[in-house]
């Protein structure tokens, strides 16, 4: 598989094994098909892992600590996350703590590779859900960089899903965060995560974290499933993520007409975006899995085909 510079943390696969899929987020699996999912991940080149409690409350962590029960085959690392909030500033420290703590417990780890803020951050005067600007700078980073001294974590990053000027700050500020995970989708949509008023931005949060050496993870290629070929759960009409599906019914057309399912063909513009190192797969299962592993040897777009895609959405 190929491999792409990662920050400054070395290189790792283009293709990062996500915890959503496998911790039954997206849909349902079993137990024995994520951990079997995950070690064909791994067998076929994956070398990141990107874990949180959040997905299913614990399971993905769960499925990691029982396929290698705490041993990772060499070259895999592993991220997980601590969905944080606003709490009281003397509480910050204990909460990260305590949820690193339970994350390795599950995975049957020592450490941390990365460990993610997981919500979002938001400016200070807003009534937005998150972790206000002025607790991460005072309380939420000195935390981080303590985990990372204490060997406890390797480094620290942060969800570029949030208010855009509060995480255009983050990055462009010192000390930076050494990776963050922004939106990489041909929808430039959050979604349902969009719980700010201002327009998302996720190009121009990963074209600032590459400028600054952050390492980039694409998520939500697929868009929580709006741009495969059918849904795998039940959602109602108004929901933002139905919304995107109907916006994508070009793009459904255009990935039929060159021979491609929508999700392998996302897959693959997602990789072409400029920035992104690797992108985080949502898959809860081995045919999931295989279908994403064949879109990455397929490799990036070309420049014609994106542009298709980009006009066929509505893109300028």
């Amino acid at each position: 598989m190929e491999t792409r510079a990662f920050g400054k943390l070395g290189r790792i696969s283009c293709l990062t094994l996500g915890g959503g899929g496998i911790g039954q987020v997206w849909g349902p699996t079993t137990r024995d098909e994520a951990i079997a999912t995950v070690k064909d991940a791994v067998d076929s080149g994956i070398t990141f892992l990107d874990v949180a409690p959040a997905y299913g409350k614990g399971e993905a962590e769960l499925v990691v600590g029982a396929a290698f029960n705490g041993r990772l085959p060499d070259g895999v690392r592993l991220s997980t996350k601590c969905m944080l909030g606003n709490p009281p500033r003397e509480e910050v420290l204990s909460r990260l703590e305590r949820s690193l703590d339970q994350s390795l417990a599950r995975t049957k780890l020592k450490r941390a590779d990365l460990f993610f803020l997981h919500g979002q951050i938001v400016p200070d005067a807003t009534v937005a859900r998150g972790t206000p600007r002025v607790l991460f700078v005072e309380a939420v980073r000195p935390a981080l960089d303590r985990l990372v001294a204490q060997g406890r974590i390797g480094a620290w990053g942060i969800s570029g899903i949030g208010v855009p000027t509060a995480i255009l700050d983050t990055i462009n500020e010192d000390p930076p965060p050494a990776a963050v995970q922004a939106v990489a989708n041909l929808l430039d949509s959050v979604g349902a995560m969009r719980l700010f008023d201002e327009p998302a931005r996720p190009r121009e949060i990963i074209n600032a974290a590459h400028r600054r050496g952050i390492a980039v993870m694409g998520i939500r290629a697929v868009q929580a499933g709006a741009l495969t070929d059918s849904f795998d759960r039940e959602l109602p009409e108004d929901h933002p993520e139905m919304a995107d599906y109907r916006r994508a019914a070009p793009f459904r057309a255009l990935a039929k007409e060159v021979g491609e399912s929508a999700a392998a063909l996302a897959h693959r513009y997602a990789l072409s975006v400029p920035g992104v190192a690797t992108a985080v797969l949502g898959v809860k299962n081995r045919v999931e899995l295989r279908e994403c592993l064949e879109a990455a040897d397929r490799g990036p777009l070309d420049a014609a085909l994106i542009a298709r895609i980009d006009s066929a959405v509505g893109r300028s």
